[in-house]
């Protein structure tokens, strides 16, 4: 199956690829079969004046609809990947197979089809939405007159293009390396080659050669250097700790609007794109919430569907902000059709990273995409529009009651007018519910974080 594509808004020096997703159908074929029963057993239920289909038959149905969603989604996904990495789309091909074929995945008869699709095209690579192990690249790269990429290496490449601070790079690098090192044999050319295209943008400053001994040497190297850029987080990060402020992390799946929310939040001015891994190195902002407590936001990567384990261990040290959160905001893409499939994703990923016993608040962001029928339909989670700004108050309101360091209390407290540092202290850290003056002293009823209120112990009365 061949559907011609075209890309949108592509550069004039975008390389043309075709893609080729491929479904395995062994489970499919159990479910199609489960479902052929079910339409049989309703119709003698029918004949006999019974109810049609059992819950269980009609939970198997719906499961061959849910195969044939998350297979379209699957694709869209995939395509919008191959544009964030700079790709116009010449053709995607769909195989559905019963299980991969050992040598090159798709089979000889979908590779002459591939091979016809190129010389008409004049694509420059091929992309599979599929992880190629070793020998299945070099085959396909042998009877390929062009670049083959898997997905694994088409998602390091985009990665290597956001990455801009030297930890990112560093992580990049490292993790491309990890993916190279199985693959070294037939490569020769393509290894000794930095920034040709996509993915062969070079992960490090110095030319791969195939020897896996110098390989192995730079992985080293990277570590080494990565290790001394983390020494300087952890010293920064002590340095914070030492003022504690609560760390509030955003996670969710790539292009759920996390940046666009993050700039609402804190003005911060970060790059909003709708491409995919638009943000890979994290971003920290100080926020004031409505009880006049400050958190520091982090915003943090974007998960997808069968992230690469390469990456997840690469990036473990720009998820630690997400480790040492106290709370996680889950934002997830109101207007998707996949977004409870997304959710499962980025549980997944946080399970990986052991991270699964913090507190989490749903944030269903792109409410302005959603009818009013939609918006009525999620019951669960905080409704937001970061674009238009819509449900931040109601938001920051939920962090707030969320946050268990640090806890809001409510002291009455009598000042001398003449204490007017504690006054302004006041003024700016905590909730003022009441305030009067008599004579020279001020008598205020306070609402605010316990580190502040507490240090003013003396002047509290009794409510």
């Amino acid at each position: 199956m061949v559907a011609a594509r075209s890309s949108q808004g592509a550069g004039q020096n975008a390389e043309r690829a075709i893609l080729v997703a491929v479904e395995f159908t062994g489970e499919r074929r159990k479910l199609t079969s489960a479902a052929r029963l079910a339409r049989k057993a309703a119709a003698v239920s029918a004949d006999s004046g019974q109810l049609g289909f059992d819950e269980g038959e009609v939970a198997k149905v719906a499961s061959v609809r849910a195969v044939d969603l998350d297979f379209d989604a699957s694709l869209a996904e995939f395509e919008e990947l191959a544009r964030s990495a700079g790709a116009e789309v010449a053709a995607t091909l769909i195989q559905r197979r019963a299980r991969p074929d050992p040598a090159t995945l798709v089979g000889q008869g979908k590779l002459e089809e591939i091979e016809g699709v190129l010389a008409s095209t004049g694509a420059d690579l091929v992309l599979f939405d599929h992880d190629l192990t070793p020998s299945q690249l070099r085959n396909l790269e042998a009877k390929l007159p062009c670049r083959v990429i898997d997905r694994t290496q088409l998602i390091l490449d985009i990665f290597a293009r956001h990455a801009r601070t030297r930890e990112g790079q560093l992580q990049v690098e490292l993790a491309q390396l990890e993916y190279q090192l199985p693959r070294l044999a037939g490569r020769g050319k393509a290894m000794s080659q930095l920034g040709g295209g996509i993915g062969t943008r070079g992960p490090g400053e110095t030319q791969l050669e195939t020897d896996r001994r110098k390989i192995n040497l730079r992985i080293d190297h990277v570590k080494e250097q990565l290790e001394a850029v983390r020494r300087i987080r952890r010293q920064q990060r002590q340095r914070r700790e030492a003022v504690p402020v609560p760390v509030v992390a955003l996670v969710g799946y790539t292009n759920a609007g996390k940046s666009t929310l993050f700039n609402a939040l804190t003005e911060a001015g970060v790059l909003e794109s709708s491409r995919m891994f638009a943000t890979l190195d994290p971003k920290l902002r100080q926020l004031q919430l409505p009880s006049r407590r400050k958190i520091l936001l982090s915003d943090t990567v974007g998960f997808i569907r069968n992230l690469p384990h390469t990456l997840v261990t690469s990036f473990r040290a720009t998820l630690e902000e997400v480790e040492r959160a106290e709370i996680l905001l889950h934002v997830r893409d109101a207007s998707s059709p996949m977004m409870d499939e997304q959710k499962a994703q980025v549980e997944k990923v946080l399970s990986e990273l052991d991270i699964t016993k913090k507190p989490v608040i749903e944030v269903l962001n792109k409410a302005d995409l959603l009818t009013v029928a939609d918006r009525e339909q999620l019951t669960e989670g905080i409704l937001v529009s970061g674009l238009k700004k819509q449900g931040l108050e109601e938001l920051l309101a939920a962090i707030d009651d969320a946050l268990v360091v640090d806890p809001l209390i409510r002291v009455r407290l009598r000042i001398p007018q003449s204490e007017g540092s504690i006054l302004a202290a006041l003024e700016a850290g905590a909730v003022l519910e009441k305030k009067r003056f008599e004579g020279n002293l001020a008598y205020i009823t306070a609402r605010g974080p316990a580190s502040l209120l507490n240090r003013f112990s003396r002047f509290t009365e009794r409510i």
